[in-house]
């Protein structure tokens, strides 16, 4: 470890929480140089929903490079490229009715964001734009200003502006509709809030804490936004590619973002790869406008399209995502009645999944056990408050089995002589506990 405590910048995080020199990896596994194995609940942040090393990949992406295909071409046209739309619009765009051009940005999920962003402004000549408390979108300035954390804020040195902030569903409660909130100060002339050009969401907030939108208010937003002249960008970049058990996210609820940012797991090997899906009408960029050298990642659009050939050419696999999905909901709901003394509670959809300990203290802990016990999983949310499931969605079923296994071991042993802190509630000013005796006494 001395080369990388010498060398490597204090900024690195995720080598903090599990120090070790991994050196394989092999489906929902990785392997550390000492050849001890651990089950892979954190899958690149959610870049790995294929798997490491998945072999249908790897054996097109070996027959590529052997036969010397091109591995860089900025935005030049190959052959690679055009295969990859060509099953992308096939298999992705034409059968859920989306019409949409596809722009190859910078290879990260924020530079997909910046360029979403811009576009956004330039189409509709406004500056401001809505994002939501708890949202994430990336760390360069554009996507950082729309982004909740302060943690990650507090690093840019500079003042972020041209944002709004609303809140999320359910950030006021649950019988609070907050779409009603964005429709009023954007109907009220006096209201301050700039006329936006856009708004940005994510259907499920990962590193937010795991916060699902309900189908009703994201129909609801996609309402307010069409009343209002607003284009909708739907931030897909982690909730995408099939997490949630739909190609993409906002498909449970049938709207149509104007935008929609992907990323991570789109290369489906974990390689570099992002774009933007915008209406046509949108596409109002001017050559190089938005560029980047790595704009035209080859290896990745080999590995892509037979992503998409494999898996979503039929039904199967996005089936086989939503009964994984309940089966973890299932498990995660059995964890809180048995250790959560009532405060405890679960998060998410599909296999975007997240228990709640209300103590970033507690879910800490646990994650820390679980790591002993040869697992790798994070904690996400405000607070780091929130256990995250963020496996493969190729995970086999005894897999998945043992991994939650060893969450609930790792929960029960913390727990143990330890109670789940109560959640406050700022709009009664007591605690969630306090507040349902209240509700049961009322009720008696």
């Amino acid at each position: 470890m001395k080369v990388f405590d010498e060398i490597e910048s204090e900024v690195q995080s995720y080598a903090r929480a599990f120090p070790r020199v991994f050196n394989k990896a092999q489906g929902e596994y990785l392997y550390d140089e000492e050849g001890n194995r651990y089950l892979d609940f954190l899958a690149g942040a959610g870049t790995l929903n294929y798997g490491h090393n998945n072999p249908l990949f790897k054996e097109a992406l070996i027959e590529y490079i052997q036969r010397d295909g091109i591995t860089h071409g900025l935005d030049l046209h190959t052959k690679a490229k055009r295969e990859f739309l060509e099953s992308f619009y096939d298999k992705i765009l034409k059968p859920r009715g989306l019409d949409y051009v596809v722009q190859f940005t910078g290879p990260t999920g924020t530079n997909a964001v910046e360029a979403a962003l811009k576009i956004a402004r330039k189409y509709k000549g406004r500056e401001n734009i809505i994002s939501f408390t708890n949202g994430f979108h990336g760390c360069s300035i554009g996507a950082l200003s729309a982004t909740g954390n302060a943690h990650h804020r507090g690093a840019a040195g500079v003042s972020m502006v041209g944002i709004t902030r609303m809140p999320y569903d359910g950030y006021l409660g649950d019988n609070v509709d907050t779409t009603a909130y964005l429709d009023k100060v954007l109907s009220d002339s006096s209201s301050g809030v700039d006329h936006p050009a856009a708004v940005l969401v994510e259907t499920v907030q990962g590193e937010g804490g795991i916060n699902a939108a309900s189908v009703g208010w994201l129909r609801n937003l996609q309402t307010v936004c069409r009343k209002h002249d607003v284009l909708l960008i739907v931030d897909d970049i982690q909730a995408g590619c099939g997490r949630t058990g739909s190609y993409f996210s906002f498909e449970q609820a049938g709207i149509t973002p104007d935008i929609v940012t992907l990323s991570k797991s789109l290369s489906g090997y974990g390689l570099p790869f992002a774009v933007v899906l915008m209406r046509p009408d949108l596409d109002q960029w001017k050559p190089g406008e938005h560029n980047g050298t790595f704009r035209g990642n080859n290896l990745a659009f080999v590995t892509a399209k037979a992503a998409i050939d494999h898996y979503w050419s039929d039904e199967r696999f996005a089936r086989e995502v939503l009964r994984k999905g309940d089966y973890i909901g299932q498990r995660l709901e059995q964890i809180v009645e048995k250790y959560g003394d009532g405060n405890m509670t679960t998060r998410g959809r599909g296999m975007f999944r997240g228990l709640n300990c209300v103590s970033g203290k507690l879910a800490g802990r646990i994650t820390r056990e679980a790591f002993r016990n040869g697992l790798v999983i994070e904690t996400s949310g405000a607070d780091d408050h929130v256990v995250k499931t963020l496996c493969p969605l190729t995970i086999s079923d005894e897999n998945l089995k043992s991994a939650l296994d060893i969450v609930e071991a790792a929960v029960g042993k913390v727990l143990k002589g330890t109670e789940v802190p109560e959640a406050y509630d700022f709009f009664s000013g007591k605690n969630a506990s306090a507040e349902r005796k209240d509700q049961l006494a009322g009720a008696a």
